[in-house]
This record gives structure tokens, sequence and C-alpha cells, in this order.
């Protein structure tokens, strides 16, 4: 298969960078194509439960896209695909692509009987883990496209034939193989996102070891209303409430020994979750460990209404340990770099604040584009026909990704133009 029109681009990545990218471009009249390896479109965005500083869910902006993808007959997008080649110049690529097969075509309704004959269950890759789903699954409850995707694990399996027999509608197809095709596009925008630090190699944080020490993304999936505890913030070991909570700040991030660098968003992101346990627990108590707060122009008014709640306090010092207290609590440990003093403090959950990587760090592009020492991409005047849009370009939050993938679609558009 080889797709080929006059004006395309195509954009890898299906987050909001990409999305955003990807209606500019088509409403200005381009051909685009959406390249994404989750079975669902909507990224990392996705798995928030809100956006700071208005605190809305993330399905506002996540709709309104999804609507306009829908709508208009000038992009196609395939999810469960990776790009696995390129060559070509800036004007004239040709890109092959790899779709790998979801064992479920368009005429699943979502009705759920074949989940409901499964039983094989898989980690939750939408909730980071937490908790398991179903062999046959639907990614999410706001998924598009709004289809169930079998795990390939129970392929040739007596389960796999019980659930293809559960379908009234005949959308299990389980001789669905990998297929290759070929794209001509004229520009392509880079827009893969990131991924969470890996908090296990933060040893002393004990994160992996302790149940009730966990990430700032698996934070939002916790407080999420579609989460693994329908929006109730709990200490994972026990399952009761927890009332009493420390967000621990540049876990691994400006650390010669993990990240060098600063993610921007992440004193952002522990203040408003900090507002998740605020609003759940009247009796709530939170401690936020930083360096310094980075909450610059508009995000301070943010930053000193939570400041200003008696229910919060501040500790200007990196926490040096994290352990497990035979109370069942979890203790950290750190220097208040203002008093001078040792403090030890037990909480019911630690929540670490662990920096964004690019995913061009791990899966680097399939063609020479230039990074930095971390993995960023960089736009130079040499590589013009790959736009790189997002955070694979820095640390920024989701409505800087937007402005970026909208100049990003702006450059693509230029190359269209000029065939």
């Amino acid at each position: 298969m080889t797709e080929a029109t006059n004006r395309s681009i195509l954009v890898v990545g299906g987050g909001m960078s990409g999305l955003s990218a990807a209606v500019e471009a088509a409403e200005a009249g381009c051909h685009v194509y959406i390249v994404e390896k989750e079975p669902y479109l909507g990224g990392r965005v996705a798995r928030m439960n809100k956006y700071f500083p208005k605190l809305c869910p993330p399905y506002c902006g996540l709709e309104i896209n999804f609507r306009r993808i829908k709508t208009n007959p000038l992009i196609r997008f395939f999810t469960l695909s990776e790009v696995v080649a390129i060559s070509g110049e800036p004007g004239n690529y040709t890109v092959r692509v790899r779709e790998n097969p979801r064992y479920v075509n368009e005429k699943c309704t979502a009705c759920g009987k074949c989940e409901e004959a499964a039983t094989t269950t898989i980690s939750n890759p939408f909730n980071y883990g937490i908790d398991t789903v179903k062999a046959i699954y639907l990614p999410n409850d706001f998924a598009f496209p709004f289809r169930y995707v079998l795990d390939p694990s129970v392929i040739g399996t007596e389960e796999a034939e019980k659930i293809k027999s559960a379908c009234p509608y005949g959308a299990i197809d389980l001789d669905m193989q990998p297929r290759e095709f070929e794209l001509v596009v004229s520009a392509i925008i880079w827009a893969t996102g990131w991924q969470p630090y890996d908090a296990e190699k933060i040893l002393y944080y004990g994160f992996g070891k302790n149940p009730d020490v966990i990430t700032n993304v698996m934070m939002e999936r916790y407080a999420s209303p579609d989460g693994p505890t329908a929006g109730q913030i709990i200490q994972p070991s026990t399952g009761q409430p927890a009332k009493k909570v420390a967000f621990v700040q540049c876990a691994g991030s400006r650390d010669e020994n993990h990240l060098p660098y600063c993610s921007g968003v992440c004193c952002l992101a522990s203040l408003k979750q900090a507002t998740y346990v605020l609003e759940q627990y009247e009796d709530a108590q939170v401690c936020i460990y930083y360096i310094d707060i980075r909450a610059l122009g508009r995000y301070e008014d943010f930053y000193n209404r939570v400041k200003e709640d008696s229910r919060v306090s501040f500790i200007k010092g990196k926490a040096g340990e994290i352990r497990r207290t035979e109370s069942g609590k979890t203790m950290v440990q750190a220097e208040n770099q203002i008093t001078g003093e040792i403090t030890r403090e037990e909480y019911d959950l630690v929540v670490l604040a662990t920096g964004m990587v690019p995913t061009t760090a791990v899966d680097k592009p399939p063609v020479d584009i230039p990074a930095d020492e971390n993995g960023f991409l960089l736009e130079t005047n040499g590589n013009i026909g790959i736009i790189p849009a997002g955070c694979v370009k820095r640390p920024v939050d989701v409505a800087a990704c937007v402005q970026d993938a909208t100049a990003a679609a702006l450059k693509a558009l230029q190359l269209t133009a000029r065939r």
C-alpha cells in the first residue's frame, strides 16, 4: 500500500502536540496522516485528571480535537503503528509504517461481551500498572477510536476462541497480521512526547518496593474518577484514605546522576495534586519538599492560592531518604535549608515529582535528527523537513505544546506549498 498526495503531512504521535498540529494543518487544506503507537489517541493528556491552573478535565480539549478529526476527511490516523523507515528529502519523503494487529475490527460497538468472556488479566497500561484489565479491553472510557483491543498474549489459545464467539457482531479477527505500507509526504512533524523518569533508579526513595511511594503520573490516575480507585486518593498498602501526603520535588531531576535538567512543570503539577487531596479531605495535611518553586508568570497566582491554605506546608530541602516505618507509614527525611534542621516526618502517601524524558532519548527516530545530550530534538536549517514539536524539543506544559504544534504545522505547510 502506498499513499501519495500532492500536499500531505505526516504527524508522528497522537498526543496533544500531534493532534493540534494535525487539525491545524488539515483545516488549512492539507492531507494529514497521524501515526500513533498506542491503541488510542490523546497521549498522556488522556491520563490526566485535571489541567492547571483552571483545574478542568483534559477531555474538554481532547473532545474538541477528536470532533475536528471525525469531521475532517483530510485526516487519516493509524493506531498501534510506528514509523520504521524514512527516506527522501524535504518536500518529498517516503515513510514506511508498520501497523500492528488490534485483533478487533471496525464492527466493534464496545458492548463489552468479549470482555465478559475473558479470564486472563494483564497490567493496565493506561493506569501505569496500578491495576489490571482483562486481556481484551477498552483502553479507557474516553478512548478514540472507541474500540476494544485484544492483547496478543492470548492469541492461539482456547480463551481467544471463546472471546471471539462471545462477540455478536463479528468484530473479533484473530487472523489479523502486522502490515507495512508507505506514505509519501512533503513534511514530517515528530511529536512523540515524553515519558516519566524511571523512579526505581532513585534507590534511596524506595519506589517499587514501598507501595505507598508513587509517582506524579500515578497520582493523576488515583485522583481521576475513571481511575483504579474511582477518584479516591488512598494509601495503596491499606486502601485507607491518604490524608497526610508528601510531595517530593525534583525526584531525580537537577541531579547529574539522573536528569541534569529541570522539567519546568513538576512544581505546578504537585501544587495541582495538592488541591486534589485538600478538596477530598477537610482534615488533610500536605507537605511539599522543594529546592525552589518554579511557577512563573500567570502561574504565580495559582502557587499563592495553594500556599495560602493552612493545611499546606513547605520545606525547602531535597528529601534525602524515604523509607517505610514499623508503624506502616512512610517517613521522609530532609534537611530544612532555612532552619538547618533535619526533619523526619511520617506520611500516608509520598508522591515523587519525577521529570519528563523525551521519548526520543529512548526510542530514536529511524532517521538522523540532531539531538542534545538529553535526547531532546534540535531544529536546524539543515533538516527543515522533519519538524520536532512539543515535549520532544523541551519539557513544556499542555498550553505550550499546543502553541508549539501550531508553529510546527505552519512550517510543514510551507513545505507542502513548495511542491
